[in-house]
């Protein structure tokens, strides 16, 4: 992807307050799973560095990390829930705060996009329902076919609630800012509210406001810990990522932000579009009825180059933009942006994966000037 700007308006540079965080400019890092988490789900040491690097942006959101050992569905994936993992993420908030910068933590249950040979004792993922998805999981063995899951009883739904919880405040206490609710791209919190994966006949299934429960209990167990005012949440209503899809999503997910909005978070995360794909799917519908129905700040992802990020925000259509592959590859992307530089291309080969190469390897313009 390239990212050029003829000239710079000030829209993506300005200042913005983000609950009691003041961010110095409108550009976030999004969440990028990298998979170089160690054993037991602990992060990786290489992570410090590659976080700080990335300070510059106005807010980084980590990477997305499993809330249980039940949440992982991919390997090398870090977790928030024991005590070693908090130890762990401990040195990376410092060296985020240390270089100025602010980090909220993603908190992940995957739900059916999992497999066997990544859960505890080898049990079945687990959903909504006991519908299997297309595609492939990232194991130890490398890449094989997705699972019929396992349906959650509704006794086990308090438990998904606290896991949140404690993830919630393990996040707290590995010094994070605040945290990001992740109910998108086909994980857990999106298989509940969608009703290709959703056929419940309990009270987390069927209607709308059904649908819609678990998340809103994720979303006042985790704001009873943090305050709505360093909680976020993402959503993906248009998105087909993790074979997911609803039959009428606006009314859905205009109720979903009508209800957050008694929760008082303090921004919504949007995927507009299909997740790492277009922008304009068949069926969808304006996301700025979401816009116009949010109280808090509102955060748009997909694709954006600066243009686009500058029409945006000039227009008002978006108070924050989310960056997500640019950072791969420019540890210094805010200041590119700024002054128009070209932008390193991401290595594919080493995105998922292995150690420092492709990871906090990649030269910021001040490190090319001095080869």
């Amino acid at each position: 992807m390239s990212i050029e700007s003829a000239h710079v308006d000030p829209y993506l540079f300005e200042p913005v307050q983000l609950g009691p965080l003041t961010l110095p400019n409108r550009v976030v890092m999004a969440p990028l799973t990298r998979s170089r988490a160690k054993e037991a789900d602990v992060p990786s040491e290489l992570a410090i560095e590659y976080y700080a690097q990335r300070a510059s942006a106005g807010l980084i959101i980590a990477e997305a990390t499993q809330i249980s050992p039940q949440g992982k569905g991919y390997v090398f994936t870090p977790g928030i829930y024991d005590a070693a993992q908090v130890q762990a993420w401990q040195p990376i908030t410092a060296a985020v705060h240390k270089k100025g910068g602010h980090l909220f933590l993603q908190l992940w249950h995957v739900g059916r996009i999992s497999h066997p040979s990544l859960q505890p004792g080898h049990a079945l993922p687990v959903a909504p329902s006991a519908i299997k998805p297309e595609g492939q999981a990232y194991t130890d063995e490398g890449f094989v076919p997705l699972v019929t899951p396992r349906a959650l009883e509704t006794a086990e739904m308090a438990g998904i609630v606290e896991q949140y919880r404690v993830a919630a405040q393990n996040a707290q206490a590995a010094g994070f800012d605040g945290v990001e609710i992740h109910a998108a791209n086909g994980y857990l919190l999106d298989q509940f509210l969608r009703d290709k994966t959703n056929r419940r006949t309990d009270q987390y299934g069927g209607s709308i406001e059904n649908r819609a429960r678990l998340l809103l209990e994720v979303a006042d167990a985790v704001t009873d810990v943090w305050g709505g005012e360093r909680v976020g949440v993402r959503i993906s209503p248009l998105s087909s990522f993790g074979d997911i899809a609803d039959s009428n999503p606006e009314p859905l997910f205009t109720h979903v932000v009508k209800q957050l909005n008694r929760r008082k978070l303090v921004y919504l995360h949007v995927i507009e579009g299909d997740t790492g794909g277009p922008r304009e799917v068949p069926g969808g519908f304006d996301l700025q009825v979401l816009r116009q129905a949010f109280d808090g700040l509102f955060m748009a992802n997909n694709g954006y180059d600066m243009p686009l990020a500058q029409s945006t925000l000039k227009a008002k259509r978006a108070d924050l933009i989310a960056f997500g592959r640019p950072f791969i590859s420019n540890p210094d992307l805010v200041e590119r942006l700024r002054i128009g530089a070209p932008l390193n291309e991401p290595d594919k080969n080493t995105m998922y994966g292995g150690g420092a190469q492709g990871y906090i390897d990649y030269p910021t313009l001040e490190q090319e000037d001095k080869r």
